[in-house]
């Protein structure tokens, strides 16, 4: 027996109003949930529609909060931001426009500390499995591996 609860185009637009006004979402997140509740494609692009009408669902705004949020309170770097706002379907365009929210001095410093902070965490005694752990945190994270390698090699010696 299917319990699925089925919406009108009312309720679902009421309901994607109030996940819209909670934080900036993507286009892709708000398709995915209207999906997620067995919404019609016609549906879901009126919904759509009107959020974007209503300001509800605006593409700029959410990649520009997402470079800040991810940047300053996950220390993501550059290239882990742009991975994760491709996948969410932001266009290139719009992704050099957000980052540009990072300055080049948060940027640096922000690695710096990060970095450290790290290294003073890794409680290896070799220096090479050290390095590699150090950077390999480093990378995951998104930070440039040329900032990488050059700080881990100035941390482990």
């Amino acid at each position: 027996m299917n319990t699925k609860k089925s919406y009108t185009v009312t309720e679902a637009l009421t309901k994607m109003q109030r996940y819209c006004a909670y934080q900036d979402r993507c286009h892709k997140e708000v398709t995915e949930k209207l999906k997620g509740m067995s919404m019609i494609p016609e549906a879901i692009e009126h919904i759509i529609n009107a959020l974007i009408a209503d300001k509800f669902l605006n593409e700029e705004r959410f990649a520009k909060s997402f470079v800040r949020g991810k940047f300053k309170y996950k220390k993501w770097g550059r290239k882990r931001i742009t991975m994760e706002l491709k996948l969410r379907d932001i266009s290139p365009f719009l992704i050099k426009s957000a980052l540009k929210e990072i300055t080049e001095f948060e940027y640096l410093q922000s690695f710096h500390e990060l970095a450290e902070k790290r290294n003073n965490q890794i409680k290896e005694t070799n220096l090479l499995k050290r390095k590699k752990k150090l950077a390999d945190y480093l990378l995951y994270r998104g930070w440039e591996s040329h900032l990488v390698y050059e700080k881990v090699n100035e941390l482990v010696q």
